[in-house]
């Protein structure tokens, strides 16, 4: 008996050249881009370790948990490394970045995440790619929560190292990933005695035995449901138009954040600033004395799928993201989530406006 999902043709070395080359067309870059087999933690760890080690000096913007990763990732290699940590309801900024290079001259690589979705808000990558430019560094971006939901473009911004996955705004699999990487991003490797060789997570390995070598024979098997997965999701980014998919995050997140702010009952943005605050995932904290976990597991009580979520670690008592990405940047999957989140707060005592917050975030729909 045949199976659509198991009976496949193995995928050819010029498919996969082909779902890369789509890739890059997304990213609008004429970098290389290697869609490497595994979640975007991968290249991100990869990439890392490609470009640093002993002797760099690297500034590590830390606007949530993933640039706290990324820092234990660079000091693991053996670079020095500079936290520039800023409170998570806010964005860093082109002028902190700017006195952290007065203060260390020489900085030589900076780690930034673009969207922090566990946090909610987004960081300005073009200002701070023109400084690292400016500095002669090399610029890391974490752009897997991003990339569908608000502009990436590693060229104009001058990104040397652009990790991307698909699992959320670009509503595809997790098990695939992709980094774009400049010309200058790979003379550093090229020229770091500790780049992981013969290693999953290599990105040279790739460049000598695929980029290099013309693209015609696959390194090794690739992970085929999930590349043809991802070649379906950026098909169906293509058909609607990629403008048109950024636009449809940006007015689900104004819409949570109007609908939040309408509905009551202590519920606020905990992004203080709308302009720091992520197309991708809106993050509200709530009242005092109501737990966050315990709120958003009585409003998935009875509708568990909407796209609700506690914040991780601490932030579980404080936090709730409203994942209004992908298939969910739609006004019914915001309106339901302020819904059951108002329910649930009016279940515990507090004063909401479920109307008030159904119009608010149909009137922001309609704009």
């Amino acid at each position: 008996m045949t199976h659509p999902f198991l009976d496949l043709a193995p995928l050819s070395a010029a498919h996969f050249a082909a779902i890369e080359d789509r890739v890059a067309r997304l990213l609008d870059t004429e970098q290389d881009v290697v869609i490497m087999q595994g979640e975007a933690l991968l290249p991100l760890e990869g990439a890392i370790r490609s470009t640093a080690g002993p002797g760099t000096l690297a500034l590590n913007v830390i606007t949530g948990p993933y640039g706290q990763t990324f820092g234990n990732w660079l000091r693991d290699c053996g670079a020095e490394v500079i936290d520039l940590s800023v409170p998570f309801h806010t964005a860093v900024t082109a002028d902190q970045v700017r006195e952290a290079f007065a203060a260390h001259p020489g900085i030589d690589f900076v780690s930034l995440v673009h969207a922090e979705a566990a946090t909610g808000n987004t960081n300005p990558v073009a200002e701070i790619g023109e400084i690292a430019r400016a500095h002669g560094a090399i610029f890391y971006v974490d752009a897997v929560a991003s990339i569908g939901a608000e502009p990436v473009l590693p060229d104009a911004w001058g990104v040397d190292l652009c990790v991307i996955g698909a699992q959320k705004a670009m509503g595809g699999p997790a098990g695939v990933s992709a980094v774009s990487v400049s010309s200058r991003a790979w003379a550093r490797m090229t020229a770091n005695p500790g780049a992981p060789r013969h290693s999953y997570l290599s990105l040279l390995d790739w460049k000598d035995r695929w980029t290099d070598a013309g693209r015609t024979a696959l390194p090794h098997a690739p992970a085929q449901l999930e590349m043809l997965a991802l070649e379906a999701c950026v098909e169906r980014i293509e058909s609607e138009g990629l403008s048109t998919v950024i636009q449809r995050h940006a007015t689900a997140a104004a819409a949570t954040r109007a609908g939040a702010l309408a509905l009551g009952g202590g519920l606020e943005p905990y992004v203080h600033k709308a302009s720091e605050a992520a197309p991708v995932a809106t993050t509200l904290r709530t009242p005092p004395g109501v737990v966050a976990s315990e709120l958003v597991a009585s409003a998935l009580s009875s509708n568990p799928g909407l796209p609700l979520a506690a914040g991780g670690g601490a932030l579980a008592k404080e936090m709730i993201r409203v994942n209004h990405y992908g298939v969910d940047a739609t006004a019914e999957a915001v309106r339901n989530s302020l819904a059951a989140l108002g329910t649930a707060l009016a279940g515990q005592g507090a004063s909401v406006d479920l109307e008030a917050a159904r119009s608010a975030v149909e009137s922001t729909w309609r704009r």
